[in-house]
């Protein structure tokens, strides 16, 4: 048997596996910590910010820390969610979301978590960068435009012997997303559909299947981002 450690999460006490990362620990216990790089069962990164938490009085990242006996964590506080609705608007104005025309409108997750964080008109300046939109492989385009660096494809879209299909050229505010043409090429019809849906964003969209799912019944539409972890609301 798995060893059990207590914990406690906004003045609730849990329960979780020993070697838990917190967000999949608060996961368990019916409460949502949100992410946007975080995937489970892919070494973590910490590169979204967003699921920031305070561990004992300090600001850590619940993907990459793992439940400790006893901890105290803060996860719903004001201060958090103000937090996380800035990092939110952030990477609006970083880049060129333009949701109404964009495929992955409703089901991106930073679109979701910019309805859950009520984000009306970001308090910080668009930058509007004009980015390169790379079309070159037969299967897939990357809209760098809407890349916002969660390196989620980098670590979890690979070949079958290991290889890596895409890669972060650059760094700093150089960095950017690019794509192996030869091994992008041979991928199959499933392997270039879950490329799609493990972007969390519109950046990396399957060419000839254009806004397939109908407005009424994408991932969003119905239940907001977080609901299917979260314990209803009783009054």
């Amino acid at each position: 048997m798995s060893e059990k450690i207590k914990f406690t999460i906004d003045g609730k006490e849990c329960f979780a596996d020993k070697g838990k990362n917190i967000v999949e620990a608060a996961k368990a216990n019916g409460i949502y910590i949100p992410t946007l790089c975080h995937l489970e069962g892919i070494e973590a990164a910490g590169s979204c910010r967003i699921c920031n938490v305070k561990i004992n009085g300090k600001f850590m990242t619940a993907c990459t820390t793992e439940v400790a006996d006893g901890i105290i964590v803060e996860n719903n506080t004001p201060e958090i969610q103000e937090l996380r609705k800035i990092i939110v608007e952030t990477l609006f104005v970083s880049g060129n979301h333009y949701c109404a025309v964009c495929e992955k409108s409703g089901n991106c997750d930073l679109q979701a978590l910019a309805y859950r964080y009520k984000m009306l008109v970001p308090r910080f300046p668009f930058e509007f960068e004009k980015k390169e939109v790379d079309a070159y492989s037969s299967k897939l385009y990357l809209d760098r435009n809407r890349c916002i660096l969660c390196k989620r494809c980098v670590r979890s879209i690979k070949t079958k012997d290991g290889k890596s299909i895409f890669a972060i050229k650059g760094r700093g505010y150089k960095a950017m997303i690019n794509i192996d043409y030869e091994l992008a090429n041979k991928m199959t019809e499933e392997e270039a559909r879950k490329a799609m849906d493990t972007c969390p964003v519109g950046c990396i969209i399957r060419k000839e299947i254009g806004y397939i799912t109908p407005i009424g019944q994408r991932k969003y539409d119905k239940k907001p981002i977080g609901s299917e972890i979260e314990e209803p609301v009783t009054k």
